[in-house]
């Protein structure tokens, strides 16, 4: 066999493996879910001007909102995950994708910034319970290709930011912002479906409701080694991407006067190029590990969210976007080496007890970011994410063994 003809049969039997067995529809209806659920919360900063505008919000409160977006949906990820392994994945995912298109249409029809604010926390509650419940059903149905599988899941979802975002700033300047919400609301009932008939009844769903929603063996859990990196590096990570993410449509409008339609366009294309890095980085996981690719994914975006501030014109802000997009495998890496190592049968409530720890921690960034820009220093806010990406590449060679 030639080189060609290996370089082209690896990824044939590569997706032929993960096909097999009618696995396929159910990851595929996984992968749809997470695709409405995350690029939904990704709307949010690419309508954030046109939010401020209708409700007169200066960047500290804008700001506010994306961090109750994400706490809620931080906070909701223990319960989600102790649901997950009393109740079964499978229910919890078709329970989250409908509260997710109840929980929006509330935001759609909010007419004052206090209606608003509790819109936003309520769906992010309710798009919470899938945060955890995708990466366990996988490690169910993939046990021996779970990072690849994540990878492809994950990829899915910034395949929804790539598209999800720009269209939604399309028809709010078309028409109003709340139509760029209220389109993805019968996509999640069409989801709930394809969760419900293709997702096998998931053997997680075997605990008793004491055992799912005992909290006692949490603390040992903290104890080791693999965890306590592993959380340092997510709150890390959560605290830059955040920020980024949040803020980083707005400030090439603001700042570096592109137009919105420029701008979200390239919001989208960041995360197309993720629908690509992401099964790389679970490729890398399944076969190198940790460390590294953590480090060379956060030194590129250390170097480029610290040019950022210099930069000037389309191409140049083409060309850190690529590089801006490395960090988007980073999770990938970090959350299968972690499930990976939790057990059986309480693997939904560890892994959400995680999360709700580093996604509400990592939250506070945007309002912090937002009172930061409040005050002129946009470009000193990325140089400082810029410095907390280094200090990650310093951590992962250090303390990450594995």
């Amino acid at each position: 066999m030639s080189s060609l003809e290996r370089y082209v049969s690896v990824p044939r039997r590569l997706i032929a493996d993960l096909r097999g067995g009618g696995r396929g529809k159910a990851l595929a209806a996984v992968a749809f879910g997470w695709f409405l659920s995350i690029s939904t919360r990704m709307i949010y900063p690419a309508l954030l001007p046109s939010i401020r505008s209708t409700y007169g919000l200066t960047l500290t409160t804008a700001g506010l909102l994306l961090t109750v977006l994400w706490i809620a949906y931080g906070i909701g990820q223990l319960p989600g995950g102790m649901l997950a392994d009393w109740a079964g994945e499978r229910t919890l995912l078709v329970a989250s994708s409908l509260l997710a298109a109840a929980m929006l249409a509330l935001v759609v029809v909010a007419d004052s910034p206090p209606l608003l604010f509790a819109g936003t926390a309520l769906f992010g509650l309710g798009t919470a319970t899938y945060g955890v419940s995708r990466f366990t059903v996988l490690k169910d149905i993939y046990p021996d290709r779970l990072g690849t599988a994540t990878g492809v899941t994950m990829a899915a979802g910034d395949v929804g930011n790539a598209v999800m975002p720009p269209a939604a700033g399309v028809l709010a300047g078309a028409v109003a912002w709340q139509y760029g919400f209220g389109v993805v609301i019968p996509l999640f009932v069409v989801a709930a479906a394809a969760l419900w008939l293709t997702v096998p009844s998931s053997p997680s769903g075997t605990a008793s409701l004491r055992e799912a929603f005992s909290v006692g063996d949490l603390a040992p859990l903290f104890r080791r080694p693999v965890v306590r990196h592993s959380m340092v590096l997510l709150v890390l990570w959560a605290t830059v991407v955040q920020a980024f993410i949040g803020f980083y449509p707005t400030y090439l409008i603001d700042v570096k006067g592109l137009s919105p339609t420029t701008a979200t366009v390239l919001f989208g294309f960041f995360f197309a190029l993720g629908s690509l890095i992401k099964p790389v980085a679970g490729r890398a996981y399944d076969r190198v590990g940790v460390r590294y690719p953590l480090a060379i994914m956060m030194g590129i975006t250390a170097l480029t969210l610290a040019a950022l501030p210099f930069a000037s014109g389309l191409p140049s802000f083409v060309g850190l976007t690529v590089l801006a997009s490395a960090i988007l495998g980073y999770e990938t890496v970090v959350i299968s080496n972690l499930t990976d190592r939790l057990p059986d049968g309480s693997r939904g409530s560890k892994l959400g007890a995680l999360r709700t720890v580093y996604i509400v921690v990592g939250a506070v960034s945007p309002v912090a970011f937002g009172a930061v820009a409040d005050r002129g220093y946009f470009d000193e806010g990325f140089l400082g994410i810029a410095a907390v990406s280094a200090v990650v590449v310093a951590f992962a060679l250090a303390y990450v063994d594995y």
